[in-house]
């Protein structure tokens, strides 16, 4: 059974395209590191506006597998949308794949490594609207032998609403059972 969750995880993986923004459309991107934002772990908020997130460890992970499930919450439409999962790397953590439960062609997907995280970022193709709602987005992975604690990883959401308001959201995980 890990088996096939694992290979359904890899296969839902595809890669991110830059001509996204090459069509004209806005991406919510996440503000650079110089900038106060969600994405720094001291300034996370779970709620701003029409938009919430929260992140927990799937409570079927093994001590060799984990999923991450990020629950995103919006009361408007989306025009732009950037979800990014940040697993520390604590040992052995390489992805195995990732889903969410939008459309997979509303988005592009990009898994990759950067300042000590794994890092997957689903962003929302221009001209395609997320609708108001719940939603999940998951990173799966193998890590080293034994309970992973998840207390370094966050994720971070970055929204533009239909009215062109943007707002952004993040949390912490907690430690994984």
């Amino acid at each position: 059974a890990v088996c096939g969750v694992l290979a359904a995880g890899a296969f839902a993986v595809t890669s991110a395209g830059d001509d996204d923004r090459a069509r004209g459309g806005r991406v919510a991107s996440a503000p650079s590191a110089t900038e106060k934002a969600p994405d720094s772990p001291g300034g996370l908020r779970p709620e701003d506006g029409p938009l919430w997130t929260g992140g927990v460890v799937d409570p079927h992970s093994n001590p060799y597998w984990a999923q991450s499930n990020v629950t995103l919450r919006t009361t408007e439409p989306l025009s732009a949308l950037t979800v990014e999962l940040r697993v520390a790397e604590t040992g052995g953590v390489n992805s195995t794949g990732s889903w969410r439960s939008l459309p997979e062609q509303d988005f592009t997907v990009a898994v990759d490594e950067s300042g000590g995280y794994l890092v997957y970022r689903w962003t929302l193709r221009p001209g395609r609207t997320v609708p108001a709602g719940t939603h999940t987005f998951a990173g799966q992975y193998n890590h080293a032998e034994g309970d992973r604690d998840a207390t370094g990883d966050y994720v971070t959401a970055h929204a533009v609403r239909a009215s062109g308001a943007e707002a952004a959201v993040g949390d912490r995980f907690g430690r994984s059972r």
